[in-house]
C-alpha cells in the first residue's frame, strides 16, 4: 500500500517525500510520534495519510491522527484517506473534528488532493 500510494502522488504530480507503515497495532502515540518525525523536516509540504484498516480500526486511526495533528500544531495539509473496519466512525470522528483535514474516498481522489494541496 505504501509504495501505491507513493506511485500515485509521483502520477498526479508529487514528489513524496518518504512514507511510514504503522503496521497493524499502532497506538496514538505512536501515530504521534510518527507525525513529529515527520515534521523534522523542514522540507515536507503536506502528509497524506492512507488507510486500509483490516486488522486496525480506521477510528482509532483517526483518534490517533487528530490526536497527532492538534498535539503538533499541525500547520501544513493534511489528507486522509481511511477505508476498512470501521471507517464510518472514523470519517465521523475527523468531519466533527475541529481542524481542516482534506478527506478522500479512494486512493486516486486522495493522491490527487494531497498533490493540489501543496501546490503540485
Amino acid at each position: 500500500l505504501a509504495m501505491a500510494t507513493m506511485d500515485i502522488i509521483k502520477h498526479f504530480g508529487g514528489d513524496p517525500a518518504n512514507f511510514l507503515d504503522v503496521g497493524g497495532g499502532a497506538t496514538k502515540e505512536q501515530v504521534s510520534a510518527a507525525f513529529k518525525i515527520i515534521l523534522a523536516d523542514p522540507n515536507v509540504k503536506g502528509i497524506l495519510v492512507n488507510i486500509f484498516g483490516g486488522i486496525m480500526q480506521c477510528d482509532i486511526i483517526a483518534e490517533g491522527i487528530l490526536s497527532a495533528a492538534k498535539e503538533t500544531e499541525l500547520k501544513i495539509p493534511l489528507v486522509v484517506r481511511l477505508e476498512g473496519t470501521n471507517v464510518e466512525k472514523g470519517r465521523e470522528l475527523i468531519a466533527n473534528s475541529d481542524l481542516d483535514v482534506i478527506t478522500a474516498e479512494s486512493l486516486n481522489d486522495a493522491a490527487e488532493k494531497a498533490v493540489a494541496a501543496v501546490g503540485g
